[in-house]
C-alpha cells in the first residue's frame, strides 16, 4: 500500500522539465505547487500542460495547488552592493521615501510606504528569516532609525515581519486579484492564500472563484490570524500551516504547540491540514536529510497531516527527486510504526446529511471489523473527505467520473483516486467494476471484505445514501 500522507512538491527551475515531473510523480508527489512569488500565470499555463500529459501517462490523478503571493513587508534594493553587512550596535534607517535602487550601508527603502505608521518606539523588526534584528529607536516622517541588536548578512528584497506580529496590512493584493482572475480560466485545483488575517480575506477569494470547483487552502502565517481561527477554518477548504513567517511573528519555540493545536483544529472541522516550511531544507544540497528533518516529518506525519510541502527542496535544489523518494519513505515508515491519539473534539456535534452518515459509518464499521478496504463511489469528493478526517488505517479508494473530483481528491490523507471512464449504473456491475479495479491494483485479494459506499442516482452530487459489504471473489452474478 502506499503512503498515506500526501506530498505537495513546489515546482521551479530544478523541476519543470517534462522528464523530473514524471519521475516526481513515479516517487510520490500527489500536489504540485506553483509559487506566484516567482512565477507568470502565463508559465503556470505551459506547466500545467506538462502535468496533465504526465499524468495521463502515469493513469495517475495529480493535483494542482496556486500560491499567491500576498502583502509582504520588504526591503527595496541597493544602488551598488548586491548585499550589506550590518554590524550590532549600528543605526540602520529604514527609508519608505528612499527611491528602490538607492539603499546603502546607513539606509535601503521600503515596499510598504505606510510602515512608519504602524510601529512604535521599541519595536523589534526581524528581518532575514530572523536572522538580523532591529529595534526601532525613533522616527521621523517617513524614516525608521534602528538600532542592530543582532547583524547579519542583509540581502535585496529581503522580508520584514515585527516580533509579535500586529501589522495591519491588507491580506489580498490588486496583484493577487489580477493574477487570480487569469489563474482561475486555468484547469487548476486549489488555491493557497498568504498573509490571511481573517475570514474576509478568504470570502473575497471565494467571491473571485464564484462557482468554479476550486479548493481555498488559507496560510497560516501571521499572528493574527491564530485569534480569528475558528472563522477562518470554517470558510476554508483547509489550513497550511506556513512555519517561516508565523515563527518569526509569534518565536519560533512557540510553533510545535501552534502547529499541534492547528492541526487539530482543521481536523475538527473536516478540513484540509498542510505543514510547510523547512521540512528537508539540507535537501537543496543533500542526498540526505538530516536526523532532525527526519523527525519533522514523522511527527507532523503522526499528527495527522493531510500533507507535507516541500518549497526550495524541490524547486531550486540539486536533488529534487531524491527528496520526495526521502520523504515517502519516511511517511511510510512513520504510519507503520509511530501512530497517535489525536483525541478530537468535532466541531459538528450531530452529522448534518445522509452521505456524511454513511461515510462516518463506513470507517467506524471498518475500523471494528475485518474490512480490508472502503471504495467510494463519489461525484463531489464529500464522502471520502469525511471518512478520511478520521483516524484509521483503513485505506479509501475513491472512484469518480469527475477528472476535477479525481485531482482534489489527491490531498486527502489515507484517499487513493481512481478515475472512472464510466460508471455501471446498475448496482450489481457497480460492484463488480469497483472491484475488479481493486483487484487489478493489487488492494485486495480474494475472500477479502470490502466496504462499497455509493448512491441510488449514481454520478449525482450529494448522492450517496447506501453502504454495503461484499466479499471479494463471493459477488452476485450479474
Amino acid at each position: 500500500m502506499r503512503k498515506r500522507t500526501k506530498i505537495i512538491a513546489t515546482l521551479g527551475p530544478s523541476s519543470s522539465s517534462s522528464k523530473v515531473i514524471t519521475n516526481l510523480i513515479k516517487e510520490g508527489t500527489d500536489v504540485f505547487r506553483i509559487n506566484l512569488s516567482h512565477a507568470s500565470v502565463d508559465q503556470i499555463a505551459k506547466v500545467i500542460s506538462i502535468l496533465k500529459s504526465a499524468s495521463n501517462k502515469l493513469n495517475r490523478p495529480i493535483a494542482t495547488l496556486i500560491d499567491l503571493q500576498g502583502q509582504k513587508i520588504r526591503i527595496t534594493n541597493f544602488k551598488t552592493k548586491k548585499f550589506i553587512q550590518l554590524k550590532s550596535n549600528t543605526t540602520f534607517i529604514l527609508d519608505a521615501a528612499l527611491p528602490k535602487d538607492n539603499g546603502n550601508q546607513k539606509s535601503v527603502g521600503l515596499t510598504y510606504k505606510k510602515l512608519p505608521e504602524h510601529l512604535d518606539i521599541g519595536d523589534e523588526l526581524l528581518l532575514s528569516d530572523a536572522l538580523i534584528k532591529l529595534e526601532v529607536i525613533k522616527i521621523e516622517k517617513s524614516k525608521i532609525y534602528t538600532k542592530v541588536i543582532r547583524g547579519g548578512k542583509l540581502k535585496p528584497y529581503q522580508g520584514i515581519n515585527k516580533k509579535g506580529g500586529g501589522l495591519s496590512l491588507q491580506g489580498i493584493t490588486e496583484k493577487d486579484i489580477k493574477e487570480l482572475k487569469e489563474a482561475i480560466k486555468l484547469d487548476i485545483d486549489y488555491v493557497a492564500v498568504s498573509f490571511v488575517k481573517d475570514a474576509k480575506d478568504i470570502q473575497s477569494i471565494k467571491k473571485i472563484i464564484g462557482k468554479k470547483s476550486i479548493g481555498v487552502i488559507a496560510k497560516i502565517e501571521r499572528s493574527e490570524a491564530l485569534g480569528n481561527i475558528d472563522e477562518i477554518a470554517k470558510i476554508s477548504d483547509g489550513l497550511l500551516v506556513a512555519r517561516g513567517d508565523l515563527g518569526v511573528e509569534i518565536g519560533i519555540e512557540q510553533l510545535p504547540a501552534v502547529q499541534d493545536k492547528l492541526i487539530r483544529k482543521a481536523i475538527s472541522y473536516d478540513k484540509i491540514i498542510i505543514v510547510a516550511t523547512q521540512m528537508m531544507e539540507s535537501m537543496i544540497n543533500s542526498r540526505v536529510p538530516t536526523r532532525a528533518e527526519v523527525f519533522d516529518v514523522a511527527n507532523a506525519v503522526t499528527s495527522g497531516v493531510d500533507a507535507i510541502m516541500l518549497s526550495a527542496e524541490t524547486a531550486i535544489g540539486r536533488y529534487p527527486i531524491d527528496v520526495i523518494q526521502e520523504a515517502s519513505r519516511i511517511c511510510e515508515i512513520a504510519e507503520r510504526t509511530n501512530r497517535k491519539s489525536l483525541n478530537l473534539i468535532r466541531q459538528e456535534k450531530e452529522f448534518m446529511s445522509v452521505d456524511q452518515i454513511i461515510a462516518m459509518a463506513a470507517v467506524y464499521s471498518a475500523g471494528k471489523s475485518n474490512i480490508k478496504a472502503i471504495a467510494a463511489l463519489t461525484e463531489t469528493g464529500s464522502t471520502p473527505l469525511w471518512m478520511s478526517r478520521i483516524q484509521s488505517t483503513i485505506p479509501i479508494y475513491a472512484m469518480t467520473q469527475n477528472d476535477k473530483t479525481s485531482r482534489r481528491i489527491c490531498l486527502l490523507k489515507g484517499v487513493y483516486s481512481i478515475r472512472l471512464k464510466t460508471i455501471e449504473h446498475v448496482h450489481a456491475e457497480a460492484n463488480k467494476q469497483v472491484i475488479d479495479l481493486m483487484l487489478e491494483k493489487g488492494a485486495v485479494k480474494k475472500g477479502d471484505l470490502v466496504i462499497i459506499t455509493k448512491g441510488d442516482l449514481m454520478g449525482t452530487s450529494g448522492g450517496t445514501n447506501a453502504l454495503k459489504i461484499v466479499e471479494v471473489g463471493n459477488l452476485i452474478e450479474v
